[in-house]
């Protein structure tokens, strides 16, 4: 039987407000905790969509990939409207999503940006792999693999081999593309960048394992 903890309830403007970056932070490495543990906190979904019906309080936002192990929600064990998820391959930024973000934190009140990356990520082997990706023919999946060439030159080595087989670059290309994420957030949004240098919200990445469930950060 699967262990329940203690019941939690949708958060209000009450609540959120009394959150602090570092503890929304916290509130998220224990849920990851109790993931990787396989416990999960006691929540009424039917109960927090009537909590929420008259509006939302996430505490925190987290950009990460499209891929369908990575669910912010489920990952750190979180409940409808408790965080902002935003979703592309590759967990990079772009004029949207740095909007998105904008209003998550500036509007909505959130304390955290999280840019989470992941291992064996596909997006980025396509960027490592781009010479044969490019040859099916898909225009709009081209352009989005071409965006991680400028992180892969940074971190490939001389003559060392370009392939989502070599497991090692793929590792240090994820891992600088979440480091490039945060530095184009903090250098693309005045909004951001201010609200940290208050001390408003914090930034940070991370790095999700997909064979162990546990998060990293960076």
């Amino acid at each position: 039987m699967q262990k329940q903890l203690n019941y939690m309830k949708a958060h209000t403007y009450e609540t959120q407000s009394t959150i602090t970056p570092e503890k929304a932070l916290e509130f998220l490495k224990e849920g990851n905790q109790r993931f990787v543990n396989n416990l999960k906190a006691n929540r009424d979904l039917l109960e927090q969509v009537n909590a929420t019906r008259e509006g939302q309080w996430p505490f925190a936002v987290v950009l990460s990939c499209i891929d369908s192990r990575t669910s912010a929600e489920l990952i750190f064990d979180q409940g409808l409207g408790d965080v902002f998820s935003i979703r592309i391959a590759g967990n990079f930024v772009n004029q949207d999503i740095l909007g998105s973000m904008e209003f998550g934190c500036n509007v909505a009140g959130s304390k955290l940006i999280v840019v989470l990356g992941h291992t064996k990520c596909g997006a980025l082997k396509g960027g490592l792999d781009a010479a044969q990706i490019e040859g099916l023919g898909m225009d709009n999946l081209n352009h989005l693999i071409n965006h991680f060439n400028p992180i892969i030159n940074e971190v490939i080595e001389e003559n060392e081999e370009r392939s989502s087989k070599n497991s090692s670059l793929l590792e240090r290309l994820n891992h600088q593309n979440v480091k490039n994420a945060i530095e184009d957030i903090r250098k693309q949004s005045s909004t951001l960048r201010n609200l940290e240098k208050e001390g408003k919200i914090k930034i940070v990445g991370a790095n999700y394992d997909v064979e162990t469930g546990a998060v990293s950060w960076l």
